[in-house]
């Protein structure tokens, strides 16, 4: 069992294959989760399709089972994407276009990071005047 963390969809968990170093997902399961299909013009969500160039790196054919290369899933839609084959967990970041909208403003999301005495600490309660690394 596999452990997907989709910046879209939320945390969810998904029967997973590992294939040397590949994390193998079944593709019915993976449209169930990310609304994405396999056609053969390429991956499609509603009436968005991506072409995949290389079809032979994102799909795995088992008998009649046909399985989604993760890792090759998430580079052909363009999000960055961290598996773990051996732990079983895996996440997908948000699309390349809402990626590219947040930087062009030239700043940070604003996010929470645990703080050393136990609470969190927001980045917008730091304020914006200064440069922080």
């Amino acid at each position: 069992m596999l452990t997907l963390i989709d910046a879209e969809a939320g945390e969810r968990p998904l029967e997973a294959w590992r294939d040397a170093g590949r994390l193998l997902v079944d593709a019915d399961a993976l449209e169930r989760v990310t609304g994405w299909v396999l056609k053969p013009e390429g991956l499609c969500r509603d009436d968005v399709c991506v072409p995949v160039r290389e079809r032979r790196t994102l799909v795995a054919v088992d008998g009649k089972t046909t399985r989604i290369d993760l890792g090759a899933f998430a580079g052909a839609l363009g999000r960055l994407s961290v598996v773990d084959a051996d732990e079983g967990v895996a996440a997908l970041g948000a699309p390349a276009a809402e990626r590219a909208s947040s930087r062009a403003g030239g700043r940070a999301p604003d996010f929470d990071l645990p703080d050393l005495d136990g609470g969190s600490l927001r980045l917008s309660s730091i304020g914006r005047k200064k440069k922080l690394l």
